[in-house]
C-alpha cells in the first residue's frame, strides 16, 4: 500500500520497506501530468555527479561501482552518460541519515529498513542510506551497486516491474551467474529511450560484480576490460573450468590459462579463441575420450576440436533431456560419461548418442559431501574430483564416494595459479 506525502510541492508516493520474504526497495515515484506514469528524459546524454559518500567505502571504488551502474542502462538503450563530479548534474546520487527533507515518514531508518529513494524525471534525485551496512562484495552487507543500478532505473523513469527476477522489481536482488537485467528491464528501457546505437544490447552476468575491490579502473566491454579483470578470478569466483594440457579458468568474456608449473597467461578473449561462443558460459568440459571441448550456456550447448566449432553445433539441451544453465559439468572416468550437475541432481551424457543415460537425473546425493549450485567442477590429475563454489572448494574421493577435504581453493590449491611460491601468499 502507498501513503501519498507531499514533498517540496509536488506529491510523491514511498512503497513501505518490507513485503513478504526479504527485504523491498522503497522508492519515490513523481507523478507526472502525461499519460506516462513514471515519465521519461527528452535527451540522451546525461549527466551524474555523486554528491557524497559512504565514509567506510573506498571512494574510487563507489566511483567505479556507480559507473557501472549507469553502464548497464546505457549498454541496453540509447542513453549515454557523463559523470560531472563538480556539477550541475541531470542526476544527483546523495547519502543522508535520517531525516533528510523529505518528510518524517520517509527519513531513513539505519541497517535493515529502507534502503534507498529515488524520484522519476525529471526531478533526478536518488538517495541512500548513509547508515545502512554497504558493501561492494557478495555476501557482506546489502550491494551498493545493485541498489544504486535499480534506483537509477528509477531517476530514468521506470517503475516497478512485476518479475521478480528483473533489477527493477521492488524486492531486493543477490547478483549471480543470471543477467544483472532481465528482459523486462531491457524492454522497459527501450521503450522509453530506443535501442543502443550499435543495434545489440550488451548483457553482463551479475557474479562479474561481485567484488569492485577486486577491479582496476575500467569498465567491463570498454577498452580497458582486460585491465579490469586482471587476475582478479583469484580474489572472487569464476565461471566455469576445465583441465586439458593446461588449466581453463573461465570468467565473463575472458579465459586465462595454468600451466602445470602454476603460471597463468591470460585473460584473453574467448571467442578469440573459440568463435561463435557467448561470454559467460555456464558451465564446460574437456572430455577425456575425444579431445572436445563441451560448452553449455542457456538453453544450448557447442561441441569445438580445438577451435573448431562442429557441424551441427550448437544444439538445444532439450533435445538430449539436458537441464538449461547447468551448474557445472566434467569427465567422470568410472563411468566414462559426460556429467552435468544442477542443483540437487546430476545427469550422465553418452558422448556417442549425446544422450541423456536412462534413470538419470539422480539426487547429488549420491556424490555424499558434495554441495548443489557449484560453479564448477573437474577430476584432476591426483585422481580427485575437485568441485568449486565461490571461494571454496570440496574434494571428491571416487573411491570412497564421498568428499574428504574441504577449503579455500585461492590459499590452499597452488595449481590454481594463485599462490607466489616464493611467499605463499594470494596473488592479487
Amino acid at each position: 500500500m502507498c501513503n501519498g506525502v507531499c514533498v517540496c510541492g509536488v506529491c510523491v508516493y514511498t512503497h513501505t520497506t518490507r513485503i513478504g520474504q526479504g527485504p523491498r526497495l522503497s522508492c519515490f515515484f513523481l507523478q507526472l501530468s502525461h499519460p506516462l506514469a513514471g515519465g521519461k528524459w527528452y535527451k540522451r546524454h546525461l549527466t551524474y555527479q555523486i554528491v557524497n559518500w559512504p565514509w567506510y567505502l573506498p571512494q574510487q571504488q563507489v566511483q567505479l561501482a556507480v559507473k557501472v551502474a549507469f553502464e548497464l542502462w546505457s549498454n541496453v538503450s540509447s542513453l549515454v552518460f557523463w559523470e560531472a563530479p563538480g556539477g550541475p548534474a541531470d542526476i544527483r546520487l546523495t547519502f543522508f541519515h535520517g531525516d533528510h527533507n523529505d518528510g518524517l515518514n520517509n527519513a531513513f531508518d539505519g541497517p535493515g529498513g529502507a534502503l534507498a529513494h529515488a524520484f522519476f524525471p525529471r526531478r533526478g534525485e536518488a538517495h541512500f542510506d548513509n547508515d545502512e551496512r554497504w558493501s561492494l562484495q557478495s555476501g557482506k552487507g546489502r550491494n551498493l551497486f545493485i541498489v544504486v543500478a535499480h534506483e537509477v532505473g528509477h531517476t530514468l523513469g521506470l517503475e516497478h516491474s512485476p518479475v521478480r527476477s528483473a533489477l527493477m522489481s521492488p524486492y531486493y536482488k543477490k547478483l549471480g551467474k543470471d543477467f544483472v537485467l532481465s528482459w523486462d528491464d531491457i524492454l522497459a528501457i527501450q521503450n522509453l529511450y530506443g535501442k543502443p546505437s550499435r543495434g545489440s544490447a550488451v548483457q553482463l552476468p551479475g557474479n562479474l560484480f561481485t567484488r569492485f575491490q577486486a577491479w582496476s579502473p575500467g569498465i567491463p566491454g570498454s577498452d580497458h576490460q582486460q585491465e579490469t579483470f586482471g587476475s582478479h578470478y583469484c580474489q572472487s569466483s569464476f565461471d566455469a573450468i576445465a583441465l586439458g594440457k593446461g588449466l581453463y579458468i573461465f570468467k565473463g568474456s575472458h579465459f586465462w590459462v595454468v600451466s602445470r608449473g602454476g603460471n597463468t597467461t591470460g585473460p584473453q578473449p574467448l571467442q578469440a579463441k573459440w568463435p561463435r561462443l557467448p561470454a559467460a558460459i555456464d558451465a564446460v568440459t574437456l572430455s577425456e575420450a575425444d579431445g572436445k571441448f563441451y560448452f553449455f550456456k542457456g538453453g544450448r550447448y557447442w561441441r569445438y576440436k580445438g577451435s573448431a566449432l562442429e557441424a551441427g553445433f550448437p544444439r538445444k539441451c532439450i533435445a538430449s533431456s539436458l537441464p538449461r544453465h547447468p551448474d557445472a559439468s566434467l569427465y567422470y572416468q568410472p563411468l566414462r560419461r559426460l556429467v552435468l550437475f544442477k542443483g540437487p541432481k546430476y545427469y550422465v551424457v553418452s558422448e556417442e548418442s549425446l544422450q541423456l543415460e536412462p534413470y538419470y537425473p539422480r539426487s547429488l546425493k549420491d556424490w555424499s559431501g558434495v554441495p548443489s549450485r557449484v560453479n564448477g567442477a573437474l577430476t584432476y590429475q591426483d585422481g580427485f574430483v575437485y568441485f568449486f563454489r565461490d571461494e571454496q572448494y570440496w574434494k571428491f574421493d571416487p573411491a570412497e564416494l564421498q568428499v574428504v577435504a574441504t577449503g579455500k581453493w585461492a590459499m590452499e590449491l597452488p595449481w590454481l595459479g594463485c599462490l607466489d611460491r616464493n611467499t605463499g601468499q594470494t596473488l592479487s
